[in-house]
């Protein structure tokens, strides 16, 4: 039990808590490993695993071959085996190349087998524009992977959820796929040195507010923040909802939060179309229709290949002036 003594704190970035989180998982636990391309020798496509090929060495610390296939499949082989293997997809784009793995294997061996067998796989990787990849880097396909039955979702924006959620992921007896925006590797901040493991079940009222939900996840969550702080000149308090996991969604904390404001607005990073927002809204529609006062509100990013150019990077990807500007149109047009 604490005796009340506030925690030692250290500076660090998301990219350092999730290094973080593998090497406490590498001490903590021995049929532990990670594997990818370029984990080991280069120390990670964005330096996440630098320097613990010398610490672990190569039996955990695996380089792969370039085949998402072939590296995702070794991964549900050692998981069945026994092990639990951390899976590193360099973008979220690649892991279309094992897409087979994920669906076919990873999410239905479990049903497949009659509940004999249960693949407790952890998937990480890159997510998200911002960053002038280009379109084969830089899509949001989290909410792809949400509708498959038999996989967790997770989204962590906080440095206490890039820390935290390893630990819980490689608990749970289920695949579990963890999707780091790419813009959010850099950022600073502090966390107690005793930060442990959080829960990924339930959803996180970022901002209190009374007169419209914002609902995001990931990168687009200090979007949302940053909004929701100049819309205070326009007299709007705005509640801030940090989904946290896309699968399964948080309805609970998400009705609650729209039943309090009347009014929501969700900010997604990928496509309008079949995205994520639409389950949102549609959940929202379904069951708390009665209780708003104006249309669900979607932000998503246009619906092209990520343009290379910053200046159309930008302007394809919701933003605080455009979170701003949706609020704002809609206090008016039904306030």
């Amino acid at each position: 039990m604490s005796d009340g003594t506030p925690s030692a704190m250290q500076k660090l970035t998301y990219r350092d808590a999730v290094r973080e989180a593998i090497r406490a998982a590498l001490h903590q636990d021995e049929r532990v490993f990670l594997m990818g391309e370029d984990v080991g020798h280069y120390g990670g496509c964005f330096a996440v695993s630098k320097g613990l090929l010398a610490e672990f060495g190569p039996e955990r610390i695996r380089d792969t071959p370039l085949s998402e296939s072939a590296f995702v499949g070794a991964g549900i082989g050692a998981a069945l085996g026994g092990m639990r293997p951390i899976v590193e997809i360099m973008t979220v784009n690649f892991s279309l190349l094992a897409a087979d793995q994920i669906l076919n294997n990873a999410a239905t061996y479990l049903h497949m087998s009659g509940g004999a067998f249960n693949v407790p796989l952890v998937i990480r990787m890159a997510t998200g524009g911002g960053r002038q990849l280009a379109a084969q880097h830089s899509h949001s396909l989290e909410g792809w992977y949400a509708h498959i039955p038999g996989l967790k979702v997770l989204t962590p924006a906080t440095l206490e959820d890039a820390r935290g959620m390893l630990a819980t992921a490689l608990a749970d007896p289920d695949p579990v796929l963890i999707f780091e925006h790419t813009t959010l590797y850099p950022m600073e901040g502090e966390l107690p040195l005793d930060t442990g493991a959080v829960d990924i079940d339930q959803a996180r009222i970022r901002r209190p507010g009374s007169d419209v939900s914002i609902i995001t996840y990931g990168a687009s969550l200090f979007k949302a923040l940053d909004a929701a702080e100049r819309l205070v000149a326009s007299g709007i308090d705005a509640e801030v909802l940090d989904l946290r996991t896309l699968r399964p969604l948080d309805e609970t904390t998400i009705l609650a939060s729209v039943t309090k404001t009347h009014r929501a607005v969700i900010v997604d990073e990928g496509w309008r179309s079949g995205s994520i927002s639409a389950e949102i809204s549609a959940r929202i529609m379904e069951q708390a229709f009665y209780e708003l006062d104006t249309p669900v509100e979607r932000l998503c990013s246009a619906e092209v290949p990520m343009p290379y150019a910053r200046h159309l990077e930008q302007a394809a990807l919701p933003q605080a002036d455009t979170i701003v500007a949706a609020v704002e149109r809609m206090m008016q047009s039904h306030g």
